[in-house]
């Protein structure tokens, strides 16, 4: 009877993580090999202060986890050392966050792949969504990007009505 315990934690453990997958905006799988513990501690650190959930799993159970998630396609990069971020306020912060990482830790530690709801993307995918800017980020690039064009119309547009007052007056 204790396999049959076993395999019961082993589909509750299947079940949460499938939950916790579903609940996610987006996730970024990643391979840690040769990461140091200080490294690793830095990593959660950084993980934690910006909301995003970072654990190792199996990848046996995360392949279950995805399947019953109704996300397809991650089977061929869950090999090896194999670590899960997630995040459910930022789309963007599973793949930034440890593209920055595989950069300073080069030939420790690479993204493997990544998701954005059910939609999955490669290693050049994620390595891309890495480089994109928090949301923060890029909404105040966005509001700069209006506030010129604004105050010239602005200006433009108290430039005519003064010239119609001078031509009333």
């Amino acid at each position: 009877m204790a396999s049959e315990k076993v395999l019961q934690t082993k589909k509750q453990r299947v079940s949460e993580l499938a939950e916790l997958i579903k609940a996610a905006k987006s996730g970024a799988l990643v391979d840690y090999q040769g990461v140091t513990v200080e490294e690793d501690t830095k990593l959660r650190r950084d993980m934690r202060e910006n909301n995003v959930h970072y654990f190792v799993e199996k990848n046996t159970m995360l392949r279950l986890a995805f399947k019953e998630a109704g996300i397809e396609g991650l089977d061929d990069v869950l090999n090896g050392a194999t670590a899960l971020a997630l995040s459910n306020d930022d789309e963007t912060a599973p793949a930034r966050l440890l593209g920055k990482y595989a950069d300073e830790f080069e030939n420790k530690f690479s993204l493997k792949a990544g998701f954005i709801g059910t939609t999955v993307y490669d290693q050049a995918g994620v390595v891309a969504l890495s480089k994109i800017p928090g949301k923060e980020t890029l909404l105040a690039q966005l509001v700069g990007s209006l506030q010129g064009p604004l105050t010239k119309l602005a200006a433009t547009l108290k430039a005519v009505a003064d010239k119609k007052n001078e031509e009333a007056a």
